[in-house]
């Protein structure tokens, strides 16, 4: 497996593993044994970076994790997140953020329990609450980084301007937000900041939420619980109008041996390489599947004719329901 430096300092695997699907969002969780089985064939297979986070269930993903991961916790970097208003003790959640600085503290203290380890290797902010000052999230974050008990400071879905501001207190290793050719937002503002400052850049949803593997259409049906119900981008209408990105890769993936999958990969990584993509699956074959994108190097004339066919193609559906939306770059 190649390596890549998240903000000049991490070095993790140039691909990671999303863990949140084996337990929520989309649809009932997986088997926890299989998941345990599933993570620690990732690390043979090369992965150094999972991904987690305490709202997770809540709680359960970082169960998860921590059991898998234990056996080889010092061969492995652990991302998690805190950000979200979730009860400690119950798990209740309102549906708002909460980064008051005692508030995150107690969350490492109780992800560090769940997670079965001494450190964090990177902590995200997961969205970030209006009600607090970012400069005294990252203050909290510097005095978790002091006490050993956290190695690296990252922020998801932030704007530019909180980048800057966080970064300014305590440097942000990593910012985690959605890109992929199915939403190319970062690419206006954010890659720019995070290019100058120095900062790795972590894309969730790779494979947008699925739609990128060709595996699904406008008849698709999803379980009553997967979040995609609720996505315009996933309505059967959008569905249909946007498969025309998934006509793209597949020409390309057929002259390249490969699968779109593979290519919607190869072709994030061609961007930038401080960027780490996190596709997540419960599938041993789509694992492996994923992992082959890093040796599916796309040329210079790909990549343009790539671009060029973008060009020609618009995107149906917003990438999230409207309330979530508006929690991100802010």
């Amino acid at each position: 497996m190649k390596k890549r430096k998240l903000g000049n300092e991490l070095e993790v695997s140039a691909l990671g593993l999303g863990c949140m699907g084996m337990s929520a969002a989309y649809g009932p969780a997986a088997d926890s044994g299989e998941m345990i089985k599933l993570m620690r064939l990732a690390h043979e297979r090369g992965v150094t970076l999972f991904d987690t986070a305490e709202a997770y269930g809540p709680f359960v993903n970082e169960d998860l994790v921590g059991d898998a991961l234990a056996p080889i916790r010092n061969d492995v970097v652990i991302a998690t997140k805190f950000g979200f208003d979730i009860d400690l003790e119950t798990g209740a959640r309102t549906g708002g953020t909460n980064s008051r600085p005692e508030h995150i503290k107690a969350v490492a203290e109780a992800s560090l329990r769940r997670l079965k380890t001494d450190r964090i290797d990177l902590f995200y902010q997961h969205r970030v609450d209006p009600a607090v000052p970012i400069e005294d999230v990252a203050g909290a974050v510097k005095d978790l980084i002091d006490a050993g008990k956290v190695k690296h400071f990252g922020l998801s879905e932030a704007g530019i301007q909180t980048i800057r501001r966080a970064h300014a207190v305590q440097k942000v290793t990593a910012v985690q937000s959605e890109y992929s050719l199915f939403w190319r937002g970062p690419e206006t503002e954010l890659l720019p900041v995070l290019e100058e400052l120095g900062i790795g850049f972590v894309p969730f949803s790779p494979l947008g939420a699925g739609f990128l593997t060709g595996k699904i259409d406008e008849n698709t049906t999803f379980d009553a619980t997967d979040f995609r119900n609720l996505v315009p981008r996933f309505t059967p209408e959008a569905r249909k109008a946007n498969f025309a990105l998934v006509d793209l890769l597949k020409s390309i993936a057929e002259r390249k041996a490969a699968t779109p999958a593979q290519i919607a990969l190869a072709w994030l990584l061609a961007q930038k390489p401080w960027i780490v993509p996190i596709p997540g699956t419960t599938k041993l074959h789509r694992l492996e599947e994923n992992l082959g994108s890093v040796d599916a190097a796309l040329s210079d004339a790909d990549l343009q004719e790539i671009g060029t066919a973008l060009a020609g193609i618009e995107i149906e559906g917003e990438r999230l329901p409207e309330a979530v939306l508006k929690m991100t770059g802010l």
